[in-house]
């Protein structure tokens, strides 16, 4: 057992167990839930045809949905800290179900961000409630259990171009009511996750120390490290969002692609990334997370700079790559900041995951109006830098100097 997880058995009093049936249930309702999520970018090539829409209005559509996404996410996982709410996980699903109702009939662009509002209600309380599942049945093999619910969420967004093939292009903006089955099915199943939870609750309550005093010196190392994690999410999303919200309207534009062939293109980053969110974990339970955490970004920042530059047959190849580098940190950064800040599972959660869904809204307005005042192909040169700032990572504490912190 990692001391990392003999500190967590400490705080509980507990025996650590995996339980992987509810690992792979909740994961599942992750992948159903980012699949709701999924149809909104999907549908901007859509949108952007029969609203006449401009990249500045795409990127506020994205703003909307991940805003408010990222705006509730912490203040949620810091409510349920102090006071976990089980059946919140199907009432939010069930928000999300009106959202897709709603967006697939909006009549105008004011309701298509009503409607996308809706889902990032949804997204915004699943997340942090979600997390902590994951951590209560993971037991000491934390960078797996977080890889497996993640994992989940990641291959709902990478459907995301296969919806817009399959779905939306041939049958428009109503296309969005074949996912109300999908909403449905996750409430159902998050009912009975719910029912799991509400039963482990009073067995997993972590304890407070006896007589323990703040060590002032480490509680600002915390600090540090937290604003430094929370920068290379920063990084990491904005490429993200550049990707997932402009390239396919990018290689449109380059290689005279139809929406159909760049949504394959696509669809290869945002697949490969979901696998390399699920190896991600296990190679940070073995190696340490920090080292991981490097890797991701430091190692895919030679492509990222490259891509612009490259053919269409051999982008296909590097997509693929820098995809499954990129988001190989995605699920460690969270076990990372839970493992920083001990006791405060959905607050961290919510902060890392909401991080990412804000600065990925904010990337997608930015980068859409540095797309309208100069050029989608600037624009991606120039976020193919970011994942440079990922080399701060080298100034984060070890796993091994965040178990003596918190074994004092």
């Amino acid at each position: 057992m990692s001391s990392t997880a003999i500190q967590i058995k400490k705080q509980t009093g507990n025996e650590l167990a995996t339980t992987y049936r509810v690992l792979f249930i909740i994961g599942f309702c992750h992948l159903l839930n980012d699949t709701l999520q999924a149809v909104v970018p999907a549908m901007f090539p859509i949108l952007e045809k029969s609203m006449s829409l401009s990249y500045t209005q795409i990127g506020i559509i994205g703003f909307a949905l991940n805003m408010v996404s990222s705006v509730m996410q912490p203040l949620v996982g810091w409510y349920t800290d102090k006071k976990p709410m089980p059946y919140a996980l199907p009432a939010a699903l069930a928000s999300s179900l009106c959202g897709m109702v709603l967006l697939a009939v909006a009549p105008s662009y004011g309701t298509v961000i009503l409607s996308v509002m809706l889902i990032g209600i949804g997204s915004a309380v699943f997340h942090p409630e979600g997390s902590r599942v994951a951590f209560m049945a993971a037991g000491p093999k934390r960078g797996l259990a977080q890889s497996i619910y993640q994992v989940g969420g990641n291959s709902g967004q990478a459907l995301a171009p296969l919806i817009t093939a399959l779905v939306l292009v041939p049958i428009g903006q109503r296309g969005a009511i074949w996912f109300v089955p999908v909403a449905a099915c996750a409430v159902l199943l998050l009912t009975y996750i719910a029912k799991w939870y509400s039963a482990h609750l009073t067995i997993f309550t972590p304890k407070k120390k006896a007589g323990g005093q703040s060590n002032t010196k480490i509680g600002s190392k915390i600090k540090a490290a937290l604003i430094l994690i929370l920068f290379i999410i920063f990084a990491r999303s904005w490429y993200i969002a550049c990707m997932t919200n402009f390239y396919a309207f990018y290689i449109i534009e380059k290689y005279d692609f139809s929406i159909k062939t760049s949504q394959i293109y696509l669809f290869a980053f945002l697949a490969a990334g979901a696998l390399g969110t699920f190896f991600g974990g296990p190679l940070a339970d073995r190696y340490g997370r920090k080292k991981v955490i490097l890797f991701s970004l430091a190692g895919s920042a030679p492509l990222t700079l490259l891509l612009p530059f490259v053919p269409a047959s051999v982008s296909l190849i590097l997509l693929f790559i820098i995809g499954f580098i990129l988001m190989s940190s995605f699920s460690v950064t969270v076990v990372y900041a839970q493992e920083l800040v001990p006791g405060k599972v959905g607050t961290m959660a919510g902060l890392t995951v909401g991080l990412a869904f804000g600065m990925g809204a904010i990337g997608s307005v930015a980068l859409g109006k540095l797309a309208d005042v100069t050029s989608l192909a600037t624009t991606i040169q120039i976020v193919g830098a970011m994942p440079f700032l990922g080399l701060l990572s080298l100034f984060l504490p070890s796993d091994k100097e965040l178990a003596e912190w918190h074994s004092n």
